[in-house]
C-alpha cells in the first residue's frame, strides 16, 4: 500500500464542514488510482458523533487532537498541529478546502514543509509528467482557472513532497454515504504551549448566510442583462413562485446588485440544482463552469447567438420583463 492522501477536516460548531466532505468524496477517487488509504486530520476540543460520518464518505482513518485550547480556529496553532501530523505520517498527497481556515493554514504549512501548494483548484487528477529526461508518474495534476478565469492552468509539483492543494466548495461531487463503512478515529498528542496561542478569542459571534445555494434545488440567475431593479424584483418573485433561489452572475455581484453568496461561477459557487434559470446571462465560460452540471438548464436572453444557449436544455429569446411575468402566470395556474 502506497502513503496515503491526508485531508484536513473543518470541524465547527459540532458539524463537519460540506468541503470537508467533498474532499474526502475526491480522495477516494483519487486514491483508488494510487492504491493508497484515505487519511483525515481533525482539530478540535468537542467533536464526537459527527466524525463517524466521515467514514461513510470513504476516510479510512481519522487523526484527533483533542484540546480545549482548539476550540476556535487560530491560526499558528493550527498549522503546527497539521504540520507535525504530515511529518510523523508522512501522505503522498494533502488536500485543504479553499475557505478562510484552509486559505490560511495551507500556506503556512508549505512553508514549512518547503513544498508546492496550488490554490483554488477546481479538478484534480493523476497522471505522468515529463520534466526534460524525466518522466513522473502517479503525480497530482492541480486544475485550476487563472488570469480571472480566462484561462484553466494545469499545474504540477512532482518533486514536492508531499503534493499541497486548496480546493474550492462545491466543485467535488459528495460519494453516495455507506453507512456501513466506518472510520479509524486515532487520539493524537497536543504537544503545544501556551505560548504557541498568540491571542486568546474572547468572543464568536456567528453570522448565517442569507442564501446557501449549494443546496437549493431551484436557482433563478440573474445576469448583467436582467440587472435592473424592476428585473432584479422579476427574478426574486419567479424565485419565490419556485420555491428557489436567487442567483447571480459576477458582474452582478461586483456591480453590487447582489451580494458574495448570490455568486455563481469560477469565482463563486460551483452549483447542480435540478433547474437553472439563467436570465440575462450570455454565457461566459467562468459562469457556466459553476452551473453547467445543473440537470435543467431554461436561458433567457435577448441575444439569439448568446453562449448560454449551447448548454441550455430549453432557450428563450425575448425580454427577460416580458417572459418571466409570464412564467409566474403560467406557474401559478
Amino acid at each position: 500500500m502506497n502513503a496515503p492522501i491526508l485531508v484536513f477536516i473543518e470541524h465547527n460548531n459540532k458539524k463537519v464542514a460540506d468541503v470537508s466532505l467533498e474532499l474526502i468524496s475526491e480522495a477516494t477517487r483519487l486514491a483508488k488510482k494510487l492504491n493508497c488509504e484515505i487519511h483525515g486530520v481533525v482539530l478540535s476540543h468537542n467533536a464526537a458523533e459527527e466524525l463517524t460520518q466521515l467514514g461513510h464518505y470513504g476516510c479510512q482513518k481519522l487523526y484527533y487532537v483533542k484540546d480545549k485550547r482548539l476550540n476556535h480556529f487560530s491560526s499558528v496553532p493550527f498549522a503546527k498541529l497539521v504540520t507535525s501530523i504530515i511529518k510523523k505520517h508522512q501522505p503522498q498527497i494533502v488536500l485543504f478546502g479553499a475557505t478562510s481556515t484552509g486559505r490560511d493554514i495551507a500556506p503556512r504549512v508549505a512553508s514549512e514543509l518547503c513544498c508546492g501548494l496550488t490554490a483554488d483548484c477546481t479538478k484534480l487528477e493523476i497522471g505522468s509528467h515529463s520534466i526534460k529526461d524525466q518522466t513522473f508518474d502517479n503525480t497530482l495534476l492541480q486544475i485550476r482557472p487563472a488570469f480571472g478565469g480566462n484561462i484553466v492552468a494545469t499545474i504540477v509539483s512532482p518533486e514536492s513532497n508531499p503534493s499541497m492543494a486548496t480546493v474550492r466548495e462545491g466543485v467535488m461531487k459528495l460519494n453516495h454515504p455507506e453507512t456501513n463503512k466506518k472510520v479509524e478515529i486515532i487520539s493524537e498528542p497536543c504537544d503545544l504551549s501556551d505560548s504557541d496561542f498568540l491571542s486568546e478569542i474572547l468572543e464568536v459571534i456567528r453570522e448565517e448566510k442569507t442564501v446557501d445555494l449549494k443546496q437549493a434545488r431551484i436557482i433563478v440567475a440573474s445576469g448583467m442583462g436582467a440587472s435592473t431593479p424592476e428585473c432584479i424584483s422579476l427574478i426574486r418573485q419567479l424565485a419565490k413562485t419556485l420555491g428557489g433561489e436567487v442567483g447571480a452572475s459576477r458582474p452582478v455581484v461586483d456591480a453590487g446588485l447582489l451580494g458574495k453568496d448570490h455568486q455563481v461561477g469560477q469565482t463563486g459557487i460551483t452549483v447542480r440544482p435540478n433547474l437553472y434559470i439563467a436570465c440575462g446571462i450570455s454565457g461566459q465560460i467562468q459562469h457556466m463552469a459553476g452551473m453547467s452540471e445543473a440537470k435543467r438548464i431554461i436561458a433567457i436572453n435577448n441575444d439569439p447567438d448568446a453562449p448560454i444557449f449551447k448548454i441550455a436544455n430549453y432557450g428563450i429569446v425575448g425580454d427577460v420583463k416580458d417572459v418571466i411575468p409570464k412564467m409566474i402566470k403560467a406557474y401559478r395556474g
